[in-house]
């Protein structure tokens, strides 16, 4: 790669920095980020300087807006100095789609943030945290990255924040990209890319301190609705992952219309892999009834990322106009 490069590193917790409790029996997050890195071999020969940062012990499914939110600021006053390359974040996988796409969100720079973590703890036969931080680190280093934001890398394989999820619980190929795939790989130490870089949207300011709830609920089959009615006046925004392309029973329509009265509604698909419709189907509870009573289409984010966006409006106290604005950006 030339010149040295440096790479910043932070790391949360999670899976890939997990040792035995002997109290318990059961691996829990000891390790630093210099213990991260002290197992990682072959790093000392490509010319780097890592700045390393411990910044949380704890697993991915404890980790908050709050945290979130400290570490997006630590990454921007880091990566506003000029002098680091890139950063690599590690955590429990649990959650990474969803930092990465918040960080995504967020990130103006263009140094890109690669997010990272392990399928299998280091107490196993062969654990995946030290080859999937190799990979990350080498890619947070590489030019070719420049531009493309957050990324999640894990199985030699580069996925943008957009596309990425977590579709198998145990494997160590656990990451894909539905509909999209990886945009590269990586391979003999370097960034090979087999798709154009992301496109890259206005960021949203860094989030304030203001606290919003944002709720999720995910349609089933024979829903009455109750679950539903639980979230009147208990969220300042709500998405719906819907059947489909955008479908929900019709004993859900005129509930789902009250709530769009008075908060945000997106109208996303709990299948996760492919857009929801605008103007296709006509029926009530159909896609394009909803959005006549109010619902805001989520386009091709999934109920996850949807929500994160969401959220990261609200917080701004972004009106109807601005949210429907925003998501209209994502639509296929």
């Amino acid at each position: 790669m030339g010149a040295t490069r440096t790479v910043a590193v932070y790391s949360l917790g999670g899976t890939i920095a997990m040792t035995t409790d002997p109290a318990t029996g059961g691996v829990v997050p000891a390790l630093s980020a210099h213990d991260l890195l002290a197992a990682v071999p072959g790093l000392d020969g490509h010319g780097l300087e890592l700045r390393v940062h411990d910044f949380r012990r704890v697993p991915g499914a404890s980790l908050t807006f709050d945290d979130l939110t400290e570490l997006g600021a630590a990454v921007d006053k880091t990566l506003a100095g000029g002098d680091v390359d890139g950063v690599v974040i590690t955590q429990g996988t649990d959650t990474i789609e969803e930092t990465a796409f918040f960080l995504d969100l967020h990130h103006g720079h263009e140094q890109p943030i690669i997010v990272t973590g392990a399928m299998r703890n280091p107490t196993m036969a062969s654990p995946d945290g030290p080859a999937n931080l190799h990979a990350a680190v080498l890619a947070a280093a590489d030019p070719r990255l420049r531009g493309a934001g957050a990324l999640v890398v894990l199985n030699d394989e580069i996925h943008a924040a957009r596309h990425v999820r977590k579709s198998h619980t145990t494997s160590p190929a656990a990451f894909t990209s539905p509909g999209a795939g990886p945009i590269g790989r990586i391979a003999e130490d370097g960034v090979q890319l087999t798709a154009a870089l992301p496109h890259r949207y206005d960021p949203l300011v860094q989030p304030r301190s203001r606290q919003v709830r944002v709720g999720l609920y995910t349609v089933s089959l024979s829903d009455d609705g109750e679950l539903l009615a639980a979230w009147d006046g208990r969220c300042d925004g709500l998405v719906v992952a819907a059947f489909g392309v955008g479908h929900v029973p019709q004993r859900l329509v005129e509930s789902l219309e009250r709530l769009a009265a008075g908060i945000p509604v997106v109208l996303s698909s709990r299948i996760g892999n492919g857009p929801v419709l605008t103007r296709t189907y006509g029926f009530p509870g159909s896609e394009k009834d909803l959005i006549s009573r109010g619902l805001i289409p989520a386009g091709n984010l999934g109920p996850y990322q949807a929500r994160l966006l969401l959220h990261g409006l609200l917080v701004q106290d972004a009106d109807r106009e601005t949210i429907m604005e925003k998501f209209s950006l994502f639509a296929y």
